[in-house]
């Protein structure tokens, strides 16, 4: 008999051939649910035996069922599948599907499913919403999934181009002694951004698409007395704008255009005493109809675990420094 809030679960799968997927390489998958939630996980055929803590049991069987429906879709499940889905279960209690088609993201290359919570809705914001802004620490998906909604919308029409744009803080007005012509110039700033981009569309397609214009590197300090029409506009490492940059890329805003505006606001490059243009816009647009405001935090961070520790230790350290403020009654974050 199991003791007071314990349970033993029984799952059995039917195809045997998605099972070692299912499993992992001598079962690393059940292994790592097992460490993750604390219970027993015991395979034996096509059969699986959970034992543990009644809400803790519950959680591995809705991951280890979606996961298995993930398979049936031809989708592949790795340890950040995995991770996902744990995550993903321990906020969604009782529902029997964790990825649904308006969490998930289709480009040429692969398919795009949401690894938290807060990921799933920022997706959804993407799609719903004319400006989204993404804030959170590194490694949390903010930059990727806005490039890879921004592909998505392109490959099915909605969207004739793509903008990408970042503030080159580092170079200052040492950017025009540079070798090479502006986007060499510009490259090393904007690499995380091809960077995903090649992890979206085959090389030879994101080269020619940068050839014909479909896909622009645009430099934030030449958007100058643009409109932006028809197009998904990425603003990446914006809490390194001035209120005056970022008024002028938000305005750029043409008709059937989409603008993800992305930053850490832990990570300030702007020379001291300088405004952060980033923080200025969620202030000043607080409230407005039609944007979208999109927080991560360090549970979100889908990178390498130790990643997470990291950020959460940073966090820790800052926050034991900043001394505390008076509470106000209109001291509300967007």
């Amino acid at each position: 008999m199991s003791a007071a809030g314990e349970d033993r679960v029984q799952m059995q799968f039917d195809d045997n051939s998605l099972l070692a997927q299912l499993f992992g390489e001598r079962d690393e998958n059940l292994d790592r649910i097992e460490r993750q939630l604390g219970v027993s996980v015991v395979s034996r055929g096509n059969r699986i035996a959970i034992s543990g803590p009644t809400q803790r049991t519950d959680v591995a069987r809705t991951a280890l069922s979606a996961l298995y429906e993930r398979l049936k879709r031809g989708l592949e499940v790795d340890g950040a599948a995995v991770d996902a889905a744990l995550r993903l279960a321990q906020s969604r209690p009782g529902r029997r599907e964790l990825w649904t088609e308006s969490e998930e993201i289709h480009t040429r290359k692969r398919r795009i499913s949401a690894r938290s919570p807060n990921q799933a809705a920022y997706i959804r914001a993407l799609r719903e919403h004319e400006l989204v802004f993404g804030l959170g620490p590194a490694g949390t998906g903010k930059t990727y999934l806005a490039v890879a909604t921004a592909v998505d919308m392109m490959m099915s029409g909605a969207i004739e181009r793509i903008v990408l744009s970042r503030p080159a803080v580092e170079a200052g007005e040492r950017l025009g002694f540079l070798p090479g012509d502006l986007r060499e110039k510009v490259d090393p700033y904007l690499r995380p951004l091809y960077d995903a981009l090649y992890d979206m569309l085959p090389g030879d397609q994101v080269m020619k698409r940068l050839a014909s214009g479909e896909i622009e590197i645009a430099p934030l300090a030449f958007m100058r007395g643009r409109t932006l029409a028809n197009a998904f506009v990425i603003l990446d490492e914006a809490q390194n704008t001035t209120p005056v940059q970022m008024k002028m890329f938000l305005t750029r805003l043409g008709e059937n255009a989409r603008m993800a505006v992305t930053g850490d606001l832990s990570q300030i490059d702007l020379p001291r005493g300088a405004q952060c243009g980033l923080r200025d816009a969620l202030d000043t647009l607080r409230g407005v109809d039609g944007i979208s405001v999109m927080e991560f935090n360090e549970t979100d961070v889908v990178r390498h675990p130790l990643v997470s520790r990291i950020v959460r230790a940073y966090d820790q350290r800052e926050s034991k420094r900043e001394p505390a403020r008076p509470k106000k009654s209109d001291d509300r974050r967007a």
